[in-house]
């Protein structure tokens, strides 16, 4: 894991800081950044997030979704948990916490923006950070390729409605163009960019002339993301100073859902007799974010000094401790796990002789 990666909640630690300084004693500027925009997209932010995305959507492989086949449980479990139950799961924790237990404690204003941005949060699966996670997990990294690979595909068309629907519940309105737009800004071209760069670089160079030119793209992707904010914290910094328990308050039910999704998939696996090479990358893959498309979403629907933008940067703030927490775990309980999995994968295969 890289020195940048281990250490990205000091890095957004120091951003809060900072951002918030900048903010209070250069407030001009940050007014005139955010009055950048055009049809709702503030043009400095667009840039950095997809300096942001591209370098990560270049690491995945579609050309994997071939391989599905091969580790179809796990794959269903993980779509399962990514899909039918983290956006849904969070959507009750944002309700149960923010507008339940702390919404005394929270500005009224703010609370709907809050749950808006815990459901953009969880309604779209890591892109990136899970090959990290794979590789301290020991998981099988044909299957994390293609399970990457497919939410991607699924996210094109499920994030929007999934995002519209839950926030419809939640009696949040949410202008379906904006959130289409967002789709095709920080999902679609991105990825389709992405892919024609990626087969360009190894039609000319191959497998070296792609790592090679990940190795550059690696900071200014972490540059991009510092940047973008220090950027938020600059316009959110009135309101954190003015409530600073509000970060605490937002990471329950993000620290929550991390936990019981993990939990839930990667008993799922075991009880379904899935290789722990492939229920590890499951868990872990079913309980991470992809924190930037949330934060540009955010950043879209509904601004800057939003707490749905604010909410999902306290998803960055956590995302590394806990993940890194719920590697530890399906490391040591490997043993565990394993000896139940392969009772399960035994009354699997007396059953289907059985049938036979």
């Amino acid at each position: 894991m890289g020195f940048f990666e281990r250490y990205l909640t000091v890095w957004v630690g120091l951003c809060i800081v900072v951002g918030i300084a900048l903010g209070h004693l250069l407030p001009a500027p940050f007014q005139v950044i955010g009055g950048l925009e055009v049809a709702q997209v503030n043009l400095p932010v667009a840039v950095l997030i997809w300096l942001m995305i591209i370098p990560m959507l270049i690491k995945v492989d579609f050309a994997a979704l071939h391989r599905v086949k091969e580790h179809w449980k796990g794959i269903g479990v993980t779509l399962f948990i990514n899909w039918a139950v983290k956006p849904f799961s969070m959507a009750l924790l944002g309700w149960l916490f923010i507008r339940g237990l702390f919404s005394p404690y929270l500005p009224a204003d703010q609370i709907d923006a809050y749950i808006a941005g815990l459901i953009l949060l969880a309604a779209a699966p890591c892109t990136a950070m899970v090959f990290v996670w794979s590789r301290l997990s020991d998981g099988d990294a044909n299957f994390t390729l293609t399970q990457v690979a497919l939410n991607d595909t699924v996210m094109i068309f499920a994030f929007a409605p999934i995002v519209g629907l839950l926030l419809g519940l939640s009696a949040i309105t949410v202008p379906w163009d904006t959130l289409f737009l967002s789709v095709v800004l920080y999902i679609v071209t991105p990825v389709a960019f992405a892919q024609w760069w990626r087969r360009r670089v190894l039609a000319v160079g191959g497998e070296g002339a792609l790592d090679a030119l990940l190795g550059r793209l690696h900071p200014v992707s972490l540059t991009a993301l510092l940047a973008t904010l220090v950027l938020l914290f600059g316009f959110q910094g009135e309101q954190i100073l003015s409530q600073p328990l509000v970060i605490a308050m937002l990471a329950v039910p993000i620290l929550i859902q991390v936990y019981f999704n993990s939990g839930l998939a990667y008993l799922l696996n075991r009880r379904f007799g899935v290789a722990h090479c492939v229920a590890a990358p499951s868990a872990l893959i079913g309980a991470s974010n992809f924190f930037e498309l949330a934060v540009a979403a955010a950043i879209v629907l509904f601004g800057f000094d939003s707490g749905a933008a604010l909410a999902t940067v306290v998803g960055v703030l956590v995302e590394v401790p806990v993940m890194l927490s719920v590697v530890k775990i399906v490391n040591a309980t490997r043993s565990w796990y394993e000896s139940g999995a392969s009772v399960a994968a035994s009354a699997v295969a007396e059953s289907s002789e059985r049938r036979a």
